[in-house]
């Protein structure tokens, strides 16, 4: 008797929470509800807000002069206060590229000669499976310890400018420093490739920074890396090292001797300014590998002339050229000039608008070239 009641009991706890539960699901709770539409104004002001907020930190200049505390007591000094500088630069574009260095030697071919060298197409293994690829050349007149001139093409170039008669709109680049008496090396930077699409150089650039480098790095260590080879040559004088760029060529002619102070003297033609311009008018176009991080905040082309300093650099920029090569340029050179004249080494920087279009200009350059180096 008593196991039944205590069943029936069972049973009547089990029924009375599901008939509840039933009478409950029958009323749906009421939830609060809002248009979407009604936040628009808000997504509006999250834009303004973004917007203003990018505007602020690109006119800040606070962080840079945080991070760059120069010293002008001296040229030592004023080097090493700009080491924190030129870490923040190197990391900002991913130098030294991730990769261990391969032990194999450089190569030298002899590819040609002629009145003034002998001209060699030099190999150096710089990362896994890649190589820093350009002409080198020997001036006949090459006596012991000579100094090397990086010679770098622009945009779409190649380093067989080095073999044009007349040197295109090269001018001397290439052949003025072997006459010169320099021994010279013009790499290969990648523009186009038969094989693969127009925007290769894009891509490869996108692809790097998804590897924690970008192509400024790679290009910049298949010129320093290559230094390191070259100088175990006996004809190479190590403490004389020059370099000379047009155009993107120009662009590296900065950037690498800011790396790399073993460069004593640079000549950057038709590009200082360049970017800071097109960022001044529209920020999105100014090409993808020039966008690496704190590009205009920490590292205008200006900012970047104090890696450069107190080693000697010009500036060059062509009356005739497109104004963009060119003006921008002006407002910008008093700034990098000012590094220089507080250590009181005014004749290291020139800035110098010649008569004519979108070249290297020769007389300037190696005028320049041959005080300082």
């Amino acid at each position: 008797m008593k196991t039944a009641q205590a069943l029936a009991l069972a049973l009547i706890w089990i029924v009375i929470p599901t008939f509840a539960e039933a009478q409950s699901d029958s009323k749906q709770p009421e939830y609060f509800n809002q248009s979407v539409a009604d936040s628009n104004p808000l997504r509006n002001e999250q834009a303004r807000e973004l917007n203003e907020y990018i505007k602020l930190m690109a006119a800040d200049r606070s962080r840079f002069q945080k991070l760059f505390q120069p010293d002008y007591s001296s040229p030592k000094a004023f080097a090493k206060s700009a080491e924190p500088l030129r870490a923040a630069f190197c990391a900002s574009i991913g130098y030294p590229p991730p990769g261990k260095r391969p032990g194999k030697p450089a190569t030298y071919q002899q590819i040609g000669e002629d009145a003034i060298g002998v001209y060699y197409r030099a190999m150096f293994p710089i990362l896994p499976g890649v190589h820093s690829e350009g002409i080198f050349i020997v001036p006949k007149s090459a006596k012991g310890k000579t100094p090397l001139i990086i010679s770098m093409h622009g945009g779409g170039g190649s380093p067989e400018v080095a073999l044009f008669n007349g040197g295109a709109n090269y001018n001397d680049m290439v052949r003025g420093a072997v006459k010169r008496g320099f021994l010279v090396y013009a790499p290969q930077h990648l523009f186009r490739a038969d094989e693969f699409p127009k925007d290769i150089r894009r891509q490869i650039d996108d692809r790097m920074r998804l590897i924690g480098t970008s192509i400024t790095a790679v290009e910049i260590a298949k010129i320093t890396y290559a230094i390191d080879e070259l100088i175990k040559r006996p004809d190479v004088d190590a403490s004389r090292i020059g370099m000379v760029g047009l155009s993107y060529g120009g662009y590296y002619a900065q950037v690498t001797p800011a790396v790399d102070p073993r460069i004593k003297v640079s000549v950057s033609s038709c590009y200082f300014g360049v970017q800071e311009g097109r960022y001044a008018k529209d920020e999105l176009s100014v090409p993808s590998d020039f966008q690496f991080m704190d590009r205009m905040t920490l590292f205008n082309d200006a900012d970047l002339v104090a890696l450069i300093c107190p080693r000697a650099h010009q500036i060059q920029a062509g009356s005739r050229d497109n104004a963009s090569h060119r003006e921008t340029g002006k407002q910008l050179a008093p700034r990098a000039r000012a590094f220089y004249e507080k250590l009181n080494l005014n004749d290291r920087f020139e800035h110098v608008v010649f008569e004519g279009g979108h070249e290297f200009n020769d007389a300037a350059a190696w005028a320049f070239v041959e005080k300082h180096l």
